[in-house]
């Protein structure tokens, strides 16, 4: 087993690192993994290389050069990574797109990046190049790779990925050595990212990236949380999420442990219980989603399970808590939770994919104490952290045996982390990015003398963990003057099985009120067994049962929070929100602007003396289809 090479220089660059570890491991390691029709089938690390090697001569002899941009959208599979990685070893700039952009998404992208390569993974994606290509002048050719429904294209700029390696072959004939050479040419400076991020209030921003921001930032995790090369990671996360980059790429190559990937998305939790990962990074939505299936699990189960399991996790909050608060555990628990593991966690954890996990993360949003005390009551390393797209990902990470859950941690080596009078985080290390692509005013003002201004607001406590309050223009300001963070309040009420989203409002008004997002899965079999009646999301959301059974969710999220803070009225939303309706971004993060705007009429209606508000508005599908919604929605008031 090895860990990672603590010695990265500056001319070390992604490419370089990938040639390395190919020529360490070759035919006698698997890099990677795939499940394809019922099997996983493994690349080894000279698969790897043969397949990016003649990619990359492809692309070149296609006319890609140094710093010209390859975008590139699809799933999460090993085609997809070759494309990267053959971009990069080719001096070009990787930019990824979400899977599920829609139209006017993948054409701002394609063109502010000015996109000379698109590398989609079948007729659908090839279809969303074909039809923006007449408005981004610089795309030259567009490569797909699964030749399902492809038969009748036969445009100039299509070519497939089996041709591109194709005609990569004959250049290497014809030029032996030209792949390796143009590899060296490269320097950690070079920009191997452009990185796209989610737009919470405006148009997506071009994060550039450089081998040395994404490396030193990769070395300095794997510091504090060393992997080594026979571990497991199964990499479901979309490519475009700066975390995703992190793990597979940053900390994947330089530890060389196997990629995993799942044969489709719907299968990606099954496929990792199968894989049973070392390491695990994931947004909160993930975690919730999990937490989720489990209490969905209870509810449907026998007494006799019910009890064992409600023990067990009563038997390992103990336990939990007392690790956070850094005290000796008593021998009679340690030997309740080993029965509790025995009888109840050992078969939890497996189920969720987690019986091998030493270190699980999260990050890109703020995650609820009730999730965070939950996995560590069943025995899983969880561990958050902090940092942003323009920070390579990461500055900020709990360590083991130093985990509070209010905080996101402490820095990583060679990160500095400073808060301003008005309490904004300050980052500054090797990892900070090099600027906005096209935006030098962004630029100016994100990037002052080195430091990185976050946008975010938070503190530093006694055990010098940092504390992040909320996004800046989110903190709210409560009615007694209090600042507030409303993710606190929606994470909690998210911690409900029944509750697929919530969205807090109360900025400098009287009281907080939510509006409310049911899981349309788990409230309809809860609806079903009390044999009622609905045809649609909207029709359940407003059934009067159903307003109890949130209200419910919603008075013990209450408990224990400040007159103030407690949420007085509330309305069930007729759908939930979506990113394709704008109203969240493609890392799922609320974009509250937006929805106060959309919703305002809902808004209105919660700070007025009033029992209904009426709708009619429209919603529009991932494929552009719109539908009209008319409908009156219940405002709910709640004694506190």
């Amino acid at each position: 087993m090895s860990g990672v090479n603590m010695e990265i220089s500056k001319d070390l660059t992604i490419p370089k690192l990938f040639l390395s570890q190919c020529r360490k491991y070759g035919d006698g390691k698997v890099a990677m993994r795939e499940k394809e029709f019922g099997i996983w089938r493994p690349y080894t690390w000279k698969d790897y290389y043969e397949n990016v090697k003649y990619l990359s001569l492809g692309m070149m002899e296609l006319g890609l050069e140094p710093g010209d941009k390859v975008s590139m959208i699809g799933d999460n599979r090993p085609e997809g990574l070759w494309a990267e990685m053959a971009a990069l070893c080719a001096g070009g700039v990787a930019v990824w797109l979400f899977q599920d952009c829609m139209m006017d998404e993948v054409k701002y992208i394609i063109d502010h990046s000015d996109t000379k390569f698109f590398v989609g993974e079948g007729q659908e994606e090839v279809d969303k190049a074909l039809s923006i290509k007449d408005e981004c002048p610089k795309l030259a050719k567009v490569i797909w790779d699964d030749p399902k429904g492809m038969r009748n294209y036969h445009q100039d700029l299509l070519v497939s990925m089996k041709e591109v390696q194709r005609i990569g072959k004959e250049l290497d004939e014809r030029e032996p050595g030209l792949f390796e050479k143009t590899i060296e040419n490269g320097h950690g400076d070079d920009i191997c990212l452009l990185f796209y991020t989610s737009g919470t209030t405006s148009l997506p921003k071009g994060a550039l990236l450089s081998h040395w921001n994404m490396l030193t930032m990769g070395r300095n995790l794997m510091s504090v949380d060393p992997c080594y090369d026979t571990d497991d990671f199964v990499s479901y996360l979309p490519f475009a999420w700066i975390g995703e980059q992190m793990m597979s790429i940053s900390c994947g190559l330089q530890i060389g442990y196997t990629l995993n990937f799942p044969e489709e998305p719907e299968t990606a939790q099954e496929n990792i219980r199968e894989i049973g990962p070392h390491v695990m990074f994931a947004p909160p939505r993930l975690y919730e989603g999990l937490t989720r299936q489990v209490q969905v699990k209870y509810i449907d189960a026998t007494w006799i399970k019910r009890k064992i399991y409600e023990t067990g996790t009563r038997i390992g909050y103990k336990v939990a808590n007392l690790k956070f608060e850094k005290q000796a555990v008593p021998f009679y628990l340690t030997i309740l939770n080993w029965i509790g593991y025995a009888l109840m966690q050992k078969k939890l954890k497996d189920h969720l994919g987690m019986s091998r996990i030493r270190h699980a993360y999260t990050g890109g949003a703020a995650m609820g104490p009730d999730h965070f005390r939950f996995f560590h009551a069943l025995g899983v390393n969880l561990k958050q952290i902090y940092g942003q797209t323009e920070i390579a990902g990461i500055s900020v990470v709990h360590r083991d045996g130093d985990v509070k859950f209010d905080t996101v941690g402490t820095p990583i080596p060679e990160t500095e982390v400073d808060i301003t009078e008005d309490g904004e985080i300050l980052s500054k290390s090797p990892s900070v990015f090099l600027g906005y692509y096209k935006n030098e005013e962004a630029t100016r003002e994100t990037l002052v003398d080195g430091w990185l201004h976050s946008g975010d607001k938070g503190f530093i406590d006694e055990d010098g963990h940092l504390v992040v309050f909320d996004r800046s223009k989110d903190v709210m300001t409560l009615s007694d003057g209090r600042p507030f963070s409303p993710q606190y309040l929606e994470t909690r009420l998210k911690f409900s099985p029944y509750i697929s989203e919530a969205w807090v409002i109360g900025h400098e008004r009287d009281y907080i009120a939510a509006v409310m997002c049911i899981d349309y899965s788990v409230v309809g079999k809860w609806a079903d067994e009390k044999k009622l009646n609905y045809t649609s999301y909207h029709e359940l959301s407003q059934k009067d049962q159903v307003c109890d059974l949130v209200q419910a969710q919603i008075e013990e999220a209450n408990k224990d929070l400040p007159d103030p803070a407690k949420i007085r009225k509330f309305v069930n939303l007729y759908k939930v929100f979506d990113a394709d309706d704008e109203e969240l971004t493609r890392t799922s993060k609320l974009r509250r602007a937006f929805v106060e705007k959309r919703y305002e009429d809902i808004v209105n209606a919660l700070y007025a003396d009033t029992d209904t508000v009426h709708m009619d508005t429209t919603i529009t599908y991932e494929d552009g289809r719109e539908q009209r919604i008319k409908t009156d929605l219940q405002v709910r008031r709640i004694d506190v």
